[in-house]
């Protein structure tokens, strides 16, 4: 089993009643119906797996007009199966097919019998910010799901025991041992060459972790996959390509001298009204991530963001390098030189927003800027990021001198430590930062 942490969520899910039906969000290929599969089998007597696209006729039943118990009865007695609901779990795969359904998890919520329903689909964001049906607000769990972070990644290695001593090592700012240090920073540059995508961690496990053998197919499959998904929901064909344009645009965006996003970067004579609402596409199919720029870091940050003012990221650090067309060689004998930083940058996203952090960077006009601004209970925490252990920045001291933070988090590959108020917190520990 490839273990994943979203798995404890679920057994929460479970041991808190599962009155609430749950809707498990997230892009293509990142691992939903492995995960939520194996807690059904794990956690159930019984269980019931149901995927819309092979079941054209339970979305039929479903878009019948009579009420939702009536269409229960019809779909098990189409199924030929009749579900006990006392101790049997029913998964709807691939949700996104049938709005009824999903509008009738109202039902299943307020139902006198005691359903057990979990529910996850490809584009379900995208979906779920597009119909016509009313959804049933207040009456559905939601959980969102993101590729394997890079302490997932460790885990299918078979790497528990660095990871141990890397979580030991974050809480108490102790120096970790130089053989280590390296090893670990191995595994991280092995992790930007191939991601978070669970079919590609694999493929590199069986491979026993050769970058050589590892199959780069994978990735470029899924890639493209992403692509075809973007004529899907959308109002017309002119909608699919901006979304494309803008997706195909996102590693020069990163790369930009101006350190935000410019629609004059995805076209010519591109301007933000014809691409808000392919970008919000975008955004709510999880294959991006947006960043706003903070200009007054008050609490609640989130209350001082100027959304129209920010960067994008790629969800997963193996779709940016195949779009770079980088040599694995030159990520793991550590060859860049400007992209380095990018990689590195986007690499720090996705951790981040894997552990609910929300993204947001902070720049003084064109003299200063910030990576990451996290807001904690110590108060609001800046966040640099280096690709290497020169670590040198002005914008960070500037920052330090303007608002005092409690103390600055420094990411980069220098190993743990404590001075000048700085953390010092190395690139493959960024998972720990919550």
């Amino acid at each position: 089993m490839m273990k994943r942490k979203i798995y404890s969520k679920l057994i929460e899910w479970k041991n808190t009643g599962m009155q609430k039906p749950l809707m498990v969000i997230g892009a293509r290929q990142i691992g939903k119906t492995y995960i939520i599969n194996e807690f059904c089998k794990n956690e159930f007597e019984d269980y019931v797996y149901i995927n819309l696209l092979e079941h054209a006729e339970i979305i039929k039943i479903f878009k019948e007009k009579i009420n939702t118990a009536e269409k229960f009865k019809r779909m098990k007695i189409y199924l030929d199966k009749d579900i006990n609901t006392e101790n049997t779990i029913i998964f709807f795969d691939e949700i996104q097919e049938s709005e009824e359904l999903i509008s009738a998890l109202k039902y299943f919520n307020e139902a006198e019998e005691t359903f057990k329903i979990v529910s996850a689909g490809s584009l379900l964001g995208v979906k779920l910010k597009r119909m016509h049906s009313s959804f049933p607000v207040g009456k559905v769990k939601m959980l969102n799901m993101y590729p394997m972070d890079f302490e997932e990644f460790l885990i299918a290695n078979g790497n528990q025991l660095l990871i141990d001593e890397i979580k030991d090592c974050y809480q108490n700012l102790k120096p970790m041992d130089s053989i280590l240090h390296n090893k670990a920073l191995d595994l991280y540059r092995l992790y930007l060459c191939i991601g978070g995508m669970p079919e590609a961690v694999k493929n590199l496990v069986n491979n026993d972790k050769d970058i050589l053998k590892y199959d780069k197919s994978i990735i470029e499959d899924i890639y493209n996959s992403y692509l075809n998904d973007m004529n899907k929901y959308v109002e017309n064909k002119f909608e699919a390509s901006k979304i494309e344009n803008i997706y195909k645009s996102i590693p020069a965006q990163l790369g930009n001298q101006s350190n935000k996003f410019q629609y004059g970067k995805i076209a010519s004579n591109a301007r933000k009204r014809d691409y808000e609402t392919p970008l919000n596409w975008l955004l709510s199919s999880t294959m991006v991530h947006k960043c706003p720029v903070l200009k007054k870091p008050e609490i609640p940050p989130l209350g001082f963001v100027i959304e129209d003012h920010f960067k994008l990221y790629l969800s997963d650090a193996g779709i940016l390098l195949s779009m770079l067309q980088v040599k694995y060689n030159d990520i793991i004998l550590d060859n860049l030189l400007q992209y380095k930083g990018i990689i590195a940058e986007n690499y720090v996203a996705t951790q981040l927003v894997a552990n609910k952090n929300p993204l947001i960077y902070w720049e003084s006009g064109n003299k200063a800027e910030v990576d990451f601004i996290l807001y904690n209970e110590e108060g609001i925490i800046p966040i640099e990021v280096k690709a290497n252990d020169n670590v040198g920045s002005k914008s960070l001291s500037i920052y330090i001198k303007r608002y005092n933070p409690k103390y600055a988090i420094r990411i980069s590959t220098k190993n743990f430590g404590f001075k000048n108020n700085i953390k010092s917190i190395p690139l493959y520990a960024a998972f720990c930062i919550k």
